[in-house]
């Protein structure tokens, strides 16, 4: 897949507020910089679409963007930072959940984990209600340039045992600037309408696997 536009379009708190067409969307979500806007720049081939903060907790809103006039990325809020509130982290939970249970057509969710790292409780957490959901779910292992080859593919493995997750990790390294294609060719992909998800990358769930 090329990517030829993409725009910003507007940020909200819920899907009840939206007031544009349901076109098929994309949503990127994890632990706070785990380098989810560096990647979505990456991967629209944009250096500044979504701006980049060392300020854990930054995005505070659902951001919405047009990709090819055809579909949306949409940049969810971070979690597992320390230093907002339990009242504020709670808010942002629903807000996220709220509208991917909500909106119509939802084709997948990447979520994405440090490779470098074992999946820590709140990607833990996270990842298990949204299998709960039934909700698509790809998982994109981020900065693979922070380690070498054979590592990578232990901590993939070790990442997957953690999850119980069946699927491929996507690997991914903005700065390395690889990864890129595989998980637009994924986007590509569910933009088929298919019936069942590719059991290689994406998570069954019940109602599909």
């Amino acid at each position: 897949m090329r990517i030829d536009s993409a725009v910003y379009v507007k940020s909200f708190t819920s899907f009840k507020k939206w007031d544009l067409d349901p076109l098929p969307a994309f949503c990127f979500v994890g632990r706070s910089n785990v380098g989810k806007s560096s990647l979505i720049n990456h991967l629209t081939g944009r250096k500044s679409l979504v701006k980049t903060s060392s300020t854990p907790g930054k995005t505070q809103l659902i951001n919405l963007f047009l990709i090819n006039e055809a579909f949306y990325f949409v940049d969810l809020p971070g979690y597992g930072f320390a230093s907002v509130p339990l009242a504020v982290k709670q808010s942002w939970q629903k807000m996220i959940f709220g509208f991917l249970q909500d909106y119509p057509d939802l084709r997948l969710v990447f979520q994405i984990l440090d490779l470098r790292h074992q999946p820590s409780k709140e990607d833990q957490e996270f990842h298990q209600a949204i299998l709960e959901a039934e909700i698509p779910l790809a998982l994109i292992g981020n900065k693979l340039d922070k380690l070498g080859q054979s590592a990578r593919a232990k901590q993939a493995g070790a990442i997957k045992k953690a999850l119980h997750f069946e699927a491929d990790l996507l690997l991914h390294s903005a700065l390395a600037k690889k990864g890129k294609e595989e998980i637009l060719d994924l986007v590509s992909w569910c933009l088929e309408d298919r019936n069942e998800p590719d059991l290689e990358l994406i998570e069954p769930t019940s109602e599909l696997g």
